[in-house]
């Protein structure tokens, strides 16, 4: 299983790290619709704060996020006609993705589990790491205040990912 496929399913959303459940299935190996019915035939061992559905307004910021094709056919509704989805998707925090290896026991599924795992660690380590290079740098900034302050607003600005950029629609002449 690559990581860097595991990497990319992982989503911020509501202040917590997540993976969306169409994504999980595929990894497992299975439909959506089968995962989401053994979560469902196990919704105890999944609380608030392991998993919860998104709203229209996540479902349609995501899609645009990502791209319109592959989430708007894991959204659409069923009056479309077009198949899809008839509810919006659950999101699994680290500990709902945990829960779920105990409710899908197949080979795949503890395999699978185990490098997602591995991925949220070293999710959790790369950031341990963004949040320590910040807090020196502050101390530096602290010591040598005056004489290196535009050194440390471009290295600031550096640190800042760039904001997205907006692609143009339509036809270019």
């Amino acid at each position: 299983m690559p990581s860097e496929r595991i990497e990319r399913a992982i989503l911020l959303m509501r202040g917590q790290r997540v993976m969306l459940d169409a994504d999980l299935a595929e990894l497992y190996g299975v439909e959506t619709k089968a995962l989401n019915r053994a979560v469902q035939r196990n919704r105890t061992r999944f609380p608030a704060d392991f998993m919860f559905r998104l709203t229209g307004k996540e479902s349609e910021h995501l899609r645009y996020q990502i791209g319109t094709s592959s989430l708007r056919s894991q959204i659409a509704t069923s009056r479309t006609g077009h198949g899809g989805r008839r509810y919006f998707p659950y999101a699994f925090t680290e500990q709902g993705v945990a829960m779920l290896s105990s409710v899908l026991r197949s080979e795949r599924a503890v395999r699978v589990n185990i490098e997602i795992m591995r991925a949220f660690v070293k999710l959790r380590e790369l950031l341990a790491t963004h949040k320590d290079l910040a807090r020196k740098l502050e101390a530096l900034e602290q010591k040598y205040d005056t004489q290196f302050k535009v050194v440390f607003d471009a290295i600031r600005q550096l640190m800042t990912p760039p904001a997205p950029k907006a692609k143009r629609i339509g036809f270019r002449a």
